[in-house]
């Protein structure tokens, strides 16, 4: 693209393809003088054509360095950059205060500028411009210095009108002359135009700072949450690990204790064994040294009355000293089990009382509710009656057996829990804003729910298709977890601590709504409401 500064005269030194000064320039058979890169790009993409005169070469001429040429476009180039540089220094500058250029010891305040006086005046000496026919004619404006600097140093005249193709300040003369092709305005109109840009971006700016701020003051307040979550899950983390910590500890010193004591016991009973086998073996060795002698006798009667008989005082086949280590294992393996359901049970309380932290309070939306349904004062119970109430049927109302919270969520994390003991059949989880409230709808995420339930002791979680849940226990609380971000839904049992379900990868892009639904009573069976709790942080 040509330079600012550039303008028709300076044809001669301008190469037709960039629109910028020659730089290397070069000549081709035609007589017509290039860029020496430009043309040869030229003619790397193209075939070997003048872009002037549109002359056809069947063979790619030499280039070579037109020196004359590459000389008088240099110091063009260095007399056009010295003028611009000229030109972009001279700028009205209008400080808080001018003073009068003709007071000679204290100087007042000017009041006007002269622009064919140069000369800035005060009230006292303005007063010649206004009564003199001569100075009358002069072009007054608002004070300001270096009114030299504002002046054409080729016409003399004030820098009165702006050249948008250029970007140059000029004189009346210079714009009906080498600019009078060009898009010239007065100068008090470029100057209105980027005043008001200037309070556009001002006004911009302001807003981007005060964005700005407040993001800045979502971090710090998103530090501070963290920072507190940190500390309470810290304290939950050292109570229930310095519990379990105990425990193992006492489980550890009773069975070292126990240990001991058998091997003690061991020991003594192999002690008195082995004292008990040394007398025996002592009587055995002497009764073994009667029989050698009378053995070798040759007298018949006096071996057939002293033949000894052979008395020996204990059976040892069936004697062992048992390890201490007997009827140890076994108990041992209990507590070590039970031991590891602890820390199992730690984790799932961490777990639930890391998801109580973000705990919220939710209250049911009466305006959501289907006319069966009847809502407590507080917002807080939900249960089913046998009579349609007369509701209007608004767009908002459920047709189907259900209710939403009034709450809704659109990022982070939050927690409710709702009592559902005494029920055979109830519906729990979150809904889209979205969802179709008029008809009956398939409770699965593609039509905007993610829900379990439960029905005459079955549960399932309503994938679609639904999955069967193994539930050890029967949950007398349901506590449900929404990471909005992550794209998780978790139930819980709120008191045993123990996951139903978790819906994973969950993909939400609107608003997020409690779902509540006590189900039909069944001719009383299920009359029981569903009771919205109080969530208790038990650090």
């Amino acid at each position: 693209m040509a330079t600012a500064w550039c303008s028709e005269s300076e044809d001669p030194f301008l190469c037709s393809i960039c629109l910028d000064i020659f730089t290397d320039p070069v000549t081709i058979p035609c007589g017509h003088n290039f860029c020496k890169s430009c043309i040869t790009k030229r003619w790397i993409s193209d075939q070997q054509q003048c872009p002037t005169c549109k002359e056809l070469f069947a063979i790619r001429p030499a280039l070579r360095i037109n020196t004359s040429m590459s000389e008088a476009a240099a110091s063009f180039r260095s007399s056009a950059q010295s003028e611009a540089r000229s030109y972009s220094r001279r700028t009205l500058v209008v400080p808080d205060q001018v003073l009068c250029d003709v007071c000679t010891e204290r100087r007042k305040k000017a009041v006007k500028s002269c622009w064919d006086c140069l000369t800035s005046y005060c009230e006292t000496h303005l007063e010649p411009h206004k009564r003199i026919t001569c100075l009358r004619s002069h072009k007054l404006t608002q004070p300001g210095q270096n009114l030299e600097e504002v002046v054409c140093e080729r016409h003399g005249k004030p820098l009165e009108m702006f050249c948008k193709m250029d970007k140059m300040f000029m004189c009346q003369t210079c714009a009906a002359s080498s600019h009078k092709k060009h898009h010239v305005v007065p100068l008090i109109q470029e100057y209105k135009g980027k005043k008001k840009d200037l309070e556009r971006t001002g006004a911009q700016l302001q807003q981007m700072i005060q964005e700005r701020l407040l993001k800045m003051e979502q971090i710090k307040q998103s530090v501070k949450l963290s920072k507190e979550e940190s500390e309470q899950m810290t304290a939950v983390v050292i109570k229930r690990c310095a519990a379990l910590i105990k425990s193992s500890q006492k489980i550890r010193n009773q069975l070292l204790e126990v240990v001991e004591q058998k091997q003690k016991m061991t020991e003594e009973q192999a002690e008195g064994c082995l004292t008990k086998l040394e007398e025996e073996i002592s009587e055995l060795v002497e009764m073994s040294d009667q029989f050698k002698q009378l053995s070798q006798t040759e007298n018949h009667l006096l071996l057939l009355q002293n033949f000894p008989s052979l008395k020996v005082s204990t059976d040892w086949t069936d004697v062992r000293v048992a390890s201490s280590c007997d009827g140890t294992v076994r108990k041992t393996a209990v507590e070590l089990e039970t031991l590891s359901k602890q820390m199992k049970k730690l984790s799932a309380d961490v777990e639930l009382s890391w998801m109580r932290l973000h705990a919220v309070d939710v209250t049911l939306d009466r305006a959501t509710a289907n006319p069966y349904l009847h809502v407590s004062d507080d917002g807080k119970i939900v249960g089913c009656g046998d009579v349609e109430q007369d509701l209007p049927d608004t767009p908002e109302r459920l047709s189907f057996l259900g209710i939403l919270g009034e709450q809704s969520f659109s990022s982070g994390r939050f927690y409710y829990e709702v009592q559902v003991e005494g029920k055979t059949k109830w519906e729990l989880g979150v809904v889209r804003g979205s969802i179709s409230r008029k008809g009956e709808n398939t409770i699965c995420p593609e039509n905007g729910y993610w829900a379990v339930w439960l029905r005459n002791g079955l549960y399932r979680a309503l994938c679609g298709p639904s999955v069967p849940l193994f539930v050890t226990l029967k949950p007398q609380k349901v506590g449900v977890f929404v990471d909005y971000d992550v794209g998780l839904v978790c139930f819980y049992d709120a008191d045993a601590a123990l996951p139903i379900y978790t819906f994973t990868g969950c993909k939400f892009t609107e608003k997020l709504y409690p779902y509540f639904s006590p189900c039909p009573r069944e001719g009383g069976k299920n009359s029981a409401p569903l009771i919205i709790s109080p969530i208790r942080q038990e650090l």
